[in-house]
């Protein structure tokens, strides 16, 4: 009887604990997004984030309630958007863009125990975990496609509009002057600011200079500024003039469309896979394991930046030369500079 009653009670007892564990693992477990000026729908940087913790939210079932954003319309919005989060004690507050770093630096000193992700930037801190990516091997590799697809269409001039003139957007225009120089040094690459990453206006104004200036080609590197030199492109297709534009953060070919028959404006685009850098800190935290004070570097060699899957408006030939050049850079043969030779000294 003794030998029944032992065996019941920790079958009981076995039962009971991994209820306890079935029911608090993920339990609860919430997310937040703050942005940046940009919005939610810029088409771009804050757009990708969002899509990884939706993607994160899918997969392990979060309600609706467990992953939320808010936005930031200025910089003075930074640290009352994140405490507020903090505040609600969320499991993982998440920051894309570089332009957090003050705010951070100050909040995540205000809540040691608050977990923290910070895209394209390095806070050294305990609580906070930070995602950077080598921007200039991605965007070496547009410079090639444009240069390509200029000579392609006997093409001399390819243009760059960044949005902040900052020291990572110089990352994206040395890596593609880089590219470009390497298909053809003979080529000229034009460049120009617009100063924030939300002014579409601008972006549109600069795009339509350098186009009539005899830009083929011109990536934009300007957040939701950037809708703007996608607009030019559209409008100036539209019109049966053959230039193109080449995205950035996320594949944006479908925001190039600019007719029934579904073409697109959009050469190709510089992939920075902000969506994995959320979804993966996301599920480590998830899962016990976040990666609180390490510096995750997304590049080339594990996909972190590069092409779309599908690039339509580049030929077969094309895509194998670029191929051949991103093998290069993994190889060593080919050290992508991040300084724009207008810079160097």
């Amino acid at each position: 009887m003794k030998k029944l009653l032992l065996v019941v009670g920790a079958l009981l007892l076995t039962f009971s604990l991994a209820a306890c564990g079935t029911e608090d693992e993920g339990a609860g477990f919430e997310v937040g997004l703050v942005t940046d000026t940009g919005g939610i729908d810029d088409k771009s940087f804050n757009q990708g984030t969002w899509e990884g913790i939706q993607r994160f939210a899918e997969d392990y079932d979060l309600a609706e309630d467990e992953y939320r954003y808010l936005q930031s319309d200025s910089d003075a919005d930074y640290i009352p958007n994140i405490s507020a989060f903090a505040d609600e004690q969320l499991d993982l507050i998440i920051m894309p863009g570089f332009l957090f770093y003050d705010a951070l630096v100050e909040v995540s000193a205000n809540y040691p125990d608050q977990n923290f992700l910070l895209i394209d930037s390095v806070v050294e801190a305990d609580n906070v975990a930070s995602a950077v990516f080598a921007e200039h091997e991605g965007s070496f590799l547009v410079g090639v496609a444009a240069a390509l697809k200029a000579q392609a269409a006997g093409e001399d001039t390819v243009g760059f509009v960044g949005g902040g003139d900052f020291p990572l957007i110089h990352k994206f225009e040395a890596g593609y002057e880089a590219g470009v120089m390497a298909v053809d040094d003979t080529m000229t690459v034009l460049s120009d600011y617009v100063g924030d990453f939300v002014d579409a206006q601008k972006g549109q104004t600069l795009a339509a200079k350098q186009y009539d200036d005899g830009a083929y080609v011109i990536y934009h590197a300007a957040g939701g500024a950037g809708n703007g030199v996608i607009k030019e492109a559209k409008d100036r297709r539209t019109n049966d003039e053959d230039v193109w534009a080449i995205g950035v953060d996320k594949d944006q070919y479908d925001e190039g469309v600019y007719n029934d028959a579904g073409d697109s404006a959009i050469l190709t685009s510089m992939v920075k896979r902000v969506d994995v850098a959320a979804y993966n800190v996301a599920e480590d935290t998830y899962e016990g394991n976040f990666p609180g004070g390490e510096t995750l570097v997304f590049n080339l060699e594990n996909n972190g930046v590069g092409l779309p899957d599908e690039n339509p408006n580049l030929t077969q030939t094309m895509l194998d030369t670029i191929a051949d050049y991103r093998q290069d850079i993994l190889d060593g043969d080919i050290t992508v500079p991040e300084v724009p030779t207008r810079l160097e000294e």
